[in-house]
């Protein structure tokens, strides 16, 4: 426990303002999924949505800090949504080789969910040794693999053209990092199983619409 008044504040400081930089990420993620899953939004719309509540959220923050200053904030926000958009496309189409099992992995990259992209890409900026193992697949990935083989999968690409699940290592990581990983998707509302079929993992996932049950 913090005893002295004066390491209390700066404690409670440090929490709040982490709070207040995590939360537009939250938002963004969280209620791109939220207009995906209740409100069957395609994969863009939804990410736009997102953003859009994002901006919002954005703009109480410069009022409050600069008040109603209609022309200084209209400006800021001008800043703002340049840089969430270019923050949106660099998260949908841009993954470090450094965070891919392979480069077959990198090119599949392209077929996983915008929102799962945009998922990994946020999480990457804290946890630079993340890595993903498997994206994309087809029915006879499984047999070749040693497993049994999938009728349905959100490892397949589903409907609209994405595929809804992605595979995260957890082998030679720390269980306190992998913890916290399962923290991390399950709190911006991603699915999470962990799995040791084809090598420990974290199978994440998004719902499909077309095949509710799929894992």
């Amino acid at each position: 426990m913090i005893s002295n008044p004066k390491q209390r504040r700066i404690f409670a400081r440090i929490v709040v303002y982490s709070f207040l930089v995590v939360l537009p990420f939250v938002v963004l993620i969280r209620g791109s999924i939220y207009l995906h899953e209740a409100y069957f939004f395609y994969p863009y719309p939804a990410i736009f949505g997102g953003f859009m509540l994002t901006a919002v959220l954005l703009a109480f923050y410069l009022i409050f800090l600069f008040g109603t200053q209609v022309h200084f904030v209209r400006n800021r926000m001008s800043v703002i949504l340049v840089v969430l958009l270019s923050y949106g496309i660099y998260a949908m189409v841009y993954i470090s080789g450094a965070n891919v099992k392979s480069t077959e992995i990198a090119s599949e990259y392209s077929s996983l969910h915008p929102i799962l992209r945009l998922g990994i890409t946020t999480l990457i900026l804290l946890d630079k040794d993340l890595i993903v193992t498997d994206a994309d697949r087809v029915y006879e990935d499984y047999g070749r693999m040693g497993l049994s083989a999938k009728k349905h999968s959100l490892h397949y690409r589903q409907q609209n053209g994405f595929v809804h699940a992605v595979d995260i290592r957890t082998n030679g990581r720390s269980e306190i990092r992998n913890f916290l990983l399962k923290i991390y998707f399950r709190g911006m509302g991603f699915r999470v199983l962990r799995h040791d079929g084809s090598g420990d993992h974290l199978h994440v996932s998004l719902v499909s619409h077309d095949r509710p049950f799929a894992q």
